[in-house]
Parts: structure tokens; C-alpha cells; sequence
């Protein structure tokens, strides 16, 4: 699979954006994620911790749940993992044990996120699969989780 573009990430990014929505309107953290294959979503995701009493239901763990069962095989092979915010590491390990070939995200979290937490998991020569990951910075996939916690915690939305 050749690496997708910067306005093909953008415009994938906004699909993640309207899964993040989803999750903000019904109380869930916005994070939102796709997985696509020869240009086309097989898997969607948002997350849904809260409503499933799950702590693994992550937006990603969700889009890659969706995506094996379309494809019906675990392996996602020649698939690309969009994610709204960058990928915890239970996440970035399922995307490694799912087998996808890239994951593309749109705003890094410096408190969670496997790459900000220094857990390449992605690029690991022990690891039996390796694969891309790459930020793409996204201003509204930031944008959406500060409006979010901000009104969980009654302050102001930040002018832009």
C-alpha cells in the first residue's frame, strides 16, 4: 500500500472528526477512528468507554473490530488506521497485532499516547510486525477534546 497524501490524510482525518462528534454528543471522549483499505472505510470506531462499562472500548479497538469482521479475518493486511488522537499503547499494540500497515493521527497526547510516552511499539525489531506511524496535525482533532474537557469542567471555550 504507497502512503496516503497530506490532503487524502486531512480529508480522512474529517471522518474521524464526525466519529469524535458522535462521541462528544453522547458523553463519551472525543476520539474518533477509521480503518480504510484500497481507499475505502472498513472498520469505524468512536469511543465508548462510559456507555459499554469496557475500558478497552477505544475508537481504534472499535474501527479494527469492525474492519476484521468485514474482511473476516483478524489480519488487516494492506489496511490504514486513522485515528483522530494519537493511540494509547493497548491501542498501538492491537494495531500491531491486527497487522496494518500505517496509522495516521491528527493530535498527539502528550499524557497518553503510546509515541509521546516513548513506547514505539510500531517500530520494535523484536516485534513479529512492523509498521508506519505518522502525525499529521490536525487543528480541530485538538480542538474538539479541549472544547470537551473544558466543558466538563465548566470553563470557556477557547477563542480560535
Amino acid at each position: 500500500m504507497s502512503a496516503l497524501t497530506a490532503p487524502e490524510i486531512e480529508q480522512w482525518l474529517q471522518e474521524c472528526l464526525k466519529l469524535a462528534e458522535t462521541a462528544a454528543s453522547e458523553d463519551e471522549v472525543p476520539v474518533g477512528a477509521i480503518v480504510i483499505k484500497d481507499g475505502v472505510i472498513i472498520g469505524r470506531g468512536y469511543n465508548r468507554r462510559e456507555q459499554d462499562h469496557n475500558p478497552v472500548s477505544h475508537a481504534e479497538i472499535t474501527a479494527i473490530q469492525e474492519a476484521a469482521q468485514h474482511l473476516k479475518s483478524w489480519r488487516l493486511n494492506d489496511c490504514t488506521l486513522i485515528v483522530s488522537l494519537e493511540p494509547c499503547p493497548m491501542c498501538l499494540a492491537a494495531c500491531q497485532q491486527s497487522r496494518v500497515d500505517a496509522v495516521y493521527y491528527g493530535a498527539k497526547d502528550l499524557k497518553g499516547g503510546a509515541l509521546s510516552l516513548g513506547y514505539p511499539l510500531h517500530d520494535n525489531p523484536k516485534m513479529n510486525h512492523r509498521f508506519k506511524v505518522l502525525f499529521q496535525e490536525q487543528a480541530d482533532c485538538g480542538r474538539i477534546l479541549t472544547d470537551f474537557f473544558r466543558a466538563k469542567r465548566s470553563l470557556p471555550p477557547k477563542s480560535s
